[in-house]
């Protein structure tokens, strides 16, 4: 005996736990000894995937350890999943049950043992108190062995559960490939009777694949009863030289019968992985050929007399036992009438062939209608729907064959229907094309509404009938979504282009008519001037019988320039053609009912009133509403391609958003910019002091300019409900997603009108300002602030009212103000109102430095200031009132009598009484505009800078 080997009795001695852990050491060789060589446990294993399951039989008597090999569980469960019959979630589900009611066992078990185990130390505890104790026997030995007991119940309990779990490992070999299986194997508490089919009973062999239950540790045993089963019929088969030579024809005459033993053989055959296995499996698929060819024939039979509820359905169902039937589908779909015999639905180009008549009787041949595309989809789906019913009395509802023929009609009969008048619509014109495109495509929508769902068709068969429809028009839907969008563009580019040329045409005309006469009259001058270069050259000495011309010339000039067209001034607002309906025409008789002018002063003046007039009409609403309704007409034709999902899908949201963009370049930068731009050009034009006639409470181009405005506010709005109701609520874009490129165009398209009505308010501005300058000018008498310049003073007015220009002043201010509430944003219309009352204020002052005011005029002054402050309080902008506040108290130092020289020397000197809105030297200057001031200069200055002061 070696030292490293134990002695035998020390061996024998070892618990089960410990002879556990010394097996390796036992295995392993000793120092000296030889072994003979041996495959290692993974080649054996794949050895045994190959073998035929008679030599793995064999296999298993050759050793203990071989046989645990052969008797592996994984290895029969990777055969159960070869041929597709093991569940894994059910030997799992087995599993756990098995588990837990093992568990419980135990428990109860051990609670019986536990129980019963109390009960007899009690009744020894009630001995040892009911009697005297024997001799040489103590209590405490009593208690001990009591104890001892339950310890030794405690160690069998645990020795059982080792030798159970030993006997679980047993099962399997170290290394053994398992393929994912769980090596722990738990047999049932009670052994599963499992009836094995016999060729007595040829109906079971029907079922047995069915019948297969997943039970970790019996996979060896349901493989058993499977070969049993299907193994001689599979080996003879393969043997077989003829179609009558397979014993299960003999044994099966039924075609249900012979299909469902076939089936099953095809499945068996896949765990056939012995030598040979391919010729067997060529063999088998062979004799499924011929059967499965001569069940088509007697389907194609029953299809072709007309036997539905006889041959073709009997042998329908023979065809799907056997592989599921696709092969008796795809002959029902193929030999179906409908795919020959297209032509009687209808023909492509009826569309075309149409006569449409006009009021004067003239046909109009080759316009396009969808009416015969109508007919053909009604034609097509009472078709359908009548071979739905065929469908569902021939086949199960297990097979879907609606949809495998949908398909093929679409690919075969509705295509090639389309195709045709899509093409040639295409070649006779884009917009027949676009109209045609998505009236057929409406149409093919409506017609898969029609079809009528069989038995197997599903819960999906809706969104499958439209996926299958959409395939119908993927050919054309690229070329489609770029036309589209081309049209649109080229339409509103059109639209726009069209309208400008009106408008240069009727600028044109007025034009014309406006220097007709002044033309002639150029034409005429030219022509005597020539004259007389000719005539009088030779001879210029003589005088010349013209001499009197340029005196009539010059009186014929002073009458002319004495027509009502001589001035600018002369043309009132009333005579000024109408044109805030942009779009119609304007003919000169309809722009200037009088006569044109006949200087070209005159003329120039009346164009000029003409455009600042017109300023109107530099941007449509008109054609604004024409742009629109042609995006929403091009919207909603690409939209009904975003229905058909996947990239079609995308692209056509994609392409909506695309003809939203364009509709936005064209409006915004081609148009809208446009008219703003030149009508603020027109507004730097403009100059007041060319109008005499001041009749209105507002400068007129000022007002069609505010009016403009209001039609910029309102196309933009009309894109805000356009954006919000055909693009957002139609899911056709995202307007949370900031970097959506419809999104980011319609804000450019908001930012840039923003920014021309800003720059056209800064002009409007200071074209108000210049009328209320002009208006200053003209209309404030010498004597309204100083009545004494008269001389006499009964005709002095002693109203104490505002002066008539400070009321027309603020009539022309309030009307422009108010003609932007409503039609701009609250900030642009503040920071407006502001503006104009600082200009207002620096206006104001500027008059009043050009005025002589006198102590009895300081009323009427402070009169007018008043009225001006009233008005900016209205305004409600806080900002404004103290440059007003500061004018009403400069106001004060006019109305101080020239008696108080001091006191007014302290008024002006007081800087916090103007809120430091005016200097002392500021005040000073104003105060050099009393009428008197010459008189009290002296003293004011010796008041305030002590001027003239001497020291005797």
């Amino acid at each position: 005996m070696t030292p490293t080997q134990p002695p035998k009795a020390a061996r024998y001695s070892m618990p089960a736990a410990k002879m556990e852990l010394m097996n390796p050491i036992r295995i392993a060789p000793l120092k000296g000894t030889l072994r003979k060589p041996g495959l290692p446990l993974e080649i054996i294993s794949t050895i045994l995937e190959y073998l035929p399951i008679q030599d793995l039989c064999r296999f298993a008597r050759v050793s203990k350890q071989l046989q645990e090999m052969v008797y592996d569980d994984s290895r029969w469960v990777h055969k159960l999943k070869l041929m597709g019959v093991w569940n894994e979630t059910e030997a799992r589900r087995r599993f756990e049950d098995a588990m837990r009611r093992r568990r419980a066992m135990q428990a109860a078990k051990a609670a019986e043992e536990k129980k019963a185990l109390q009960n007899g130390v009690k009744t020894l505890n009630a001995g040892m108190a009911g009697g005297p104790s024997a001799p040489g026997v103590s209590r405490s030995s009593t208690l001990f062995d009591a104890g001892e007991e339950e310890n030794r119940a405690q160690v069998q309990r645990e020795a059982s559960m080792r030798r159970a779990e030993l006997d679980a490992k047993r099962r399997t070999v170290a290394g053994t490939i398992t393929d994912g299986i769980d090596l722990m194997h738990l047999a049932p508490l009670t052994p599963v009777d499992i009836p094995r089919p016999s060729m007595a009973d040829p109906d079971s062999l029907l079922k047995v694949l069915p019948s297969v239950k997943s039970i970790r540790g019996f996979a060896k045993h349901e493989f058993g009863r499977i070969y049993a089963a299907l193994g001689p019929l599979y080996f003879d088969l393969a043997k077989a030289k003829t179609h009558t030579d397979p014993v299960v024809f003999r044994i099966y005459r039924d075609p249900e019968q012979q299909a469902q033993i076939l089936a099953q053989l095809k499945v068996f055959a896949q765990c056939d992985t012995a030598h040979g296995w391919m010729d067997r499996l060529e063999r088998l698929n062979l004799m499924i050929g011929i059967f499965e060819n001569a069940a088509l024939r007697e389907f194609e039979g029953g299809y072709e007399t007309g036997d539905i509820d006889g041959r073709m359905k009997r042998y329908a169902g023979v065809l799907i036992l056997l592989n599921g039937g696709q092969a008796c589908v795809q002959l029902f779909v193929q030999k179906h009438p409908v795919m020959f015999e297209r032509g009687e639905l209808g023909n492509p180009m009826d569309s075309f062939e149409l006569e449409h008549f006009l009021p004067l009787g003239k046909p109009m041949p080759g316009s396009f209608s969808l009416e015969p595309s109508s007919l053909f989809f009604t034609r097509l789906s009472a078709l359908l729907n009548e071979q739905a019913d065929v469908i569902d009395r021939v086949f199960p509802a297990t097979v879907n064959v609606m949809i495998p023929f949908l398909e093929r009609v679409a690919e075969d009969v509705i295509s090639e229907f389309v195709t045709p008048i899509l093409d040639e619509a295409h070649d006779r014109d884009i917009e027949q094309y676009l109209k045609a495109v998505a009236g057929i495509y409406h149409q093919l929508l409506d017609f898969a509404k029609t079809i009528k769902k069989i038995k197997g068709s599903g819960v999906r068969f809706p969104e499958e009938m439209m996926k299958i429809m959409g395939r119908v028009f993927e050919a054309h839907v690229d070329l489609y979504l770029q036309d589209e969008l081309d049209f649109f563009r080229k339409k509103c580019e059109t639209e726009v282009d069209s309208w400008e040329k009106k408008i240069l045409e009727e600028d044109a005309a007025t034009e014309s008519f406006f220097m007709s006469n002044i033309n002639r009259e150029a034409d005429k001058r030219d022509f005597l001037s020539t004259f007389k270069k000719v005539i009088l050259m030779p001879v210029s000495v003589i005088p010349s019988p013209f001499a009197a011309k340029p005196a009539a010339a010059a009186a014929e000039t002073k009458s002319t320039e004495s027509s009502p067209y001589a001035n600018s001034n002369t043309l009132s607002v009333q005579e000024i053609p109408d044109t805030s309906r942009p779009g119609t025409p304007m003919t000169p008789g309809q722009a200037t009912p009088g006569p044109p002018p006949t200087t070209e002063l005159a003329a120039k003046a009346a164009i000029m009133n003409s455009r600042l007039e017109g300023i109107r009409s530099l941007f449509s609403l008109e054609v604004a509403l024409n742009l629109v309704h042609s995006a929403k007409s091009s919207l909603e034709r690409a939209a009904l391609f975003t229905g058909a999902g996947g990239q079609t899908g995308e692209e056509a949201r994609e392409q909506c958003e695309q003809i939203f963009i364009a509709l936005l370049q064209v409006l915004g930068p081609r148009h809208v910019k446009a008219g703003f731009d030149k009508a603020v050009e027109h507004l730097s034009k403009y100059n007041p002091r060319e109008i005499t006639e001041h009749t209105q409470s507002g400068v007129a181009p000022l007002v069609t300019f505010l009016e403009l405005v209001n039609v910029g506010d309102l196309i933009q709005q009309m894109i805000d409900v356009f954006y919000e109701q055909e693009l957002v609520a139609a899911k056709l874009t995202d307007p949370k997603d900031f970097l959506n490129p419809a999104a980011k165009e319609k804000k450019r398209f908001e930012q840039m009108l923003d920014e021309r009505v800003a720059a056209g308010l800064n002009m409007g501005i200071d074209v108000l300002i210049d009328e209320v300058d002009h208006l200053f000018a003209i209309t404030q008498q010498t004597t309204d602030f100083n009545p004494g310049a008269i001389g006499d003073t009964g005709l002095r007015d002693f109203d104490i009212g505002p002066t008539k220009t400070a009321i027309q002043v603020i009539e022309v201010v309030s009307s422009h103000t108010k003609l932007l509430t409503g039609s701009t944003d609250k900030n642009v219309l503040d920071v407006f109102n502001q503006e104009v009352g600082i200009r207002l204020f620096a206006s104001l002052c500027k008059h009043i430095k050009r005025q002589r005011i006198s102590v009895d005029g300081a009323i009427k002054l402070i009169s007018d200031l008043n009225h001006y402050h009233a008005y900016i309080t209205t305004l409600k902008i806080k900002p404004l009132v103290p440059y007003f506040n500061a004018l009403r108290e400069l106001s004060q130092i006019y109305l101080i009598d020239p008696s108080h020289a001091k006191q007014m020397a302290t008024v002006i000197a007081d800087p916090n009484r103007f809120g430091g809105i005016f200097r002392v030297e500021e005040v000073y200057e104003y105060a050099t505009r009393r009428e008197d001031w010459y008189r009290v200069k002296k003293e004011v200055e010796r008041a305030m800078y002590g001027i003239g002061c001497c020291i005797c």
